[in-house]
Formats: structure tokens, C-alpha cells, sequence
């Protein structure tokens, strides 16, 4: 998969609505009253930084039209309060659904912004029971909360992990079964999924999808048509970028 860059300073992401939806999506905007794929995801889906991110590829590809719902730093969170997305993907000829990571998802310890999904906005008590010693005063996004507690309380942290694994597996759940069966996942990592436990990988933090595993991925394959796998190659050549 190729995608081409450009300098940021000239980079316009032509940002549109769609319906009734509270989040901006990267533009040109395109008709929902005939036939199209409708593209959900995060950053890889949205193509911050690219000129021309892969739905618009696939588009010239197919000749099929190709709706862009990528949000940066998204996870299924915003597309489920998103009665104009969810609407928008059941009605399409096939939505590809990029898998997205565990991170970013409201759960029983905290709560993250409802659209800007990487904000850390409050701890629970349960959080605190667990985490009781941790000063969050000064944390306002996921990453940072995440990698401070693992610093702080490496031993209880797979408490948590293991609470976003199950926010994720139902949320994600909820999502493909309201926007139907034509629908295909997208795993877009460096690293093919892997059931070898968490903190046995090199650099665990920095994998992504974060803390979704293989065995969670397989979970949810009779849900839909299937799951592609992209490994990208991240090494840039001439001021483009391939994957």
C-alpha cells in the first residue's frame, strides 16, 4: 500500500460533517445516497500527515466511492455515540473497520473526552482503590496515564489492562452488531496479532493496537466477512510514504 506525502505547512484535510454528527471527518465530503464503503478508524483510517490517505486510494482503485470516518486518536467509542456514523456504515455497500486500540475506551477506572478519545478526563474510586498511592493531578491524556501506572504499579497493572480488554471486546461487540454483517476488520500494525502474554513483549506500550490480542480479534470474526491484515513498511523513500 503506497501513500503519498506532503509538507504539513501545505497539507488541507478538507474537514466535513456528515448528518447530525458533533465530530469532523476528513474531507472532500462524499454522497451517502447511492452505493459506497464506508471507512471507520483511527489515525491509519483518517491519514494525518498523508495527502492522500488509503480510502481515497481504494476509491481510485475501485472506482467506488469511499467515505472517510477516520478520526486521529479515535477509539470505537466515538463511532458508537455517533448515531450518524453507525447509520452511515449499515447502509453502506461494505464498511472496512480499522481495529483500533483498547487505550482509548471509557471504562470502570476512567473516563475519557467522548470524541477527543486520548483525553483523560477523571479517575474512579475504583481507580483509586487500586492506584491508591498514584498522583493523576497532572495527566490529562491516556499514554501518560497508562505509562505512569505501569511505572508506579507494574505488579497491579494488569488489573486494568484486562478491564480495557473487556470494555473493548464488548464495545467493539456493539459496534459490528449495530452496523451489520457486510463489514470487514482492518488490522494495520507492524506486528501480527498475538496471544503471547502482554508484558512479555518488547516495549509493550508502544504496540498497537494496544492490548488487543489475538484471541480477542478471533472473537469477533463471526461478526463479519473477514479480517485483513496490513503490515505496514514504515521506512520513508523520496517523501513518500509505503505500507
Amino acid at each position: 500500500m503506497r501513500h503519498d506525502t506532503i509538507p504539513q505547512e501545505g497539507l488541507s484535510y478538507a474537514p466535513c460533517r456528515y448528518g447530525s454528527s458533533r465530530l469532523l471527518f476528513r474531507g472532500p465530503r462524499r454522497p451517502l445516497d447511492g452505493r459506497y464503503i464506508a471507512f471507520v478508524g483511527g489515525a491509519e483510517t483518517y491519514g494525518r500527515f498523508l495527502a492522500r490517505p488509503f480510502p481515497a486510494l481504494v476509491e481510485e482503485a475501485l472506482g467506488e466511492i469511499c467515505v472517510n470516518f477516520g478520526q486521529v486518536n479515535a477509539s470505537v467509542d466515538a463511532f458508537l455515540a455517533e448515531p450518524a456514523v453507525t447509520t452511515a456504515c449499515r447502509e453502506a455497500t461494505l464498511t472496512v473497520v480499522e481495529v483500533m486500540g483498547a487505550a482509548n475506551l471509557s471504562n470502570r477506572f476512567y473516563t475519557v473526552h467522548p470524541r477527543r478519545n486520548d483525553r483523560f478526563l477523571r479517575a474512579s474510586s475504583i481507580m483509586r482503590a487500586v492506584f491508591p498511592e498514584v498522583d493523576l493531578a497532572e495527566i490529562c491524556f491516556t499514554r501518560h496515564l497508562l505509562g505512569h501506572l505501569h511505572a508506579m504499579a507494574p505488579e497491579r497493572f494488569p488489573i486494568l489492562r484486562e478491564e480495557l480488554q473487556t470494555a473493548w471486546s464488548a464495545r467493539m461487540r456493539s459496534f459490528l452488531e449495530r452496523i451489520g454483517p457486510r463489514t470487514l476488520l482492518l488490522w494495520f500494525s507492524p506486528h501480527l496479532p498475538s496471544d503471547l502474554p502482554w508484558e512479555e513483549h518488547p516495549q509493550p506500550l508502544l504496540r498497537e493496537p494496544l492490548f488487543v490480542t489475538r484471541r480477542m480479534l478471533d472473537s469477533l470474526r463471526p461478526l463479519v466477512r473477514g479480517v485483513i491484515m496490513v503490515q505496514p513498511w514504515l521506512a520513508p523513500c523520496n517523501g513518500e510514504a509505503r505500507g
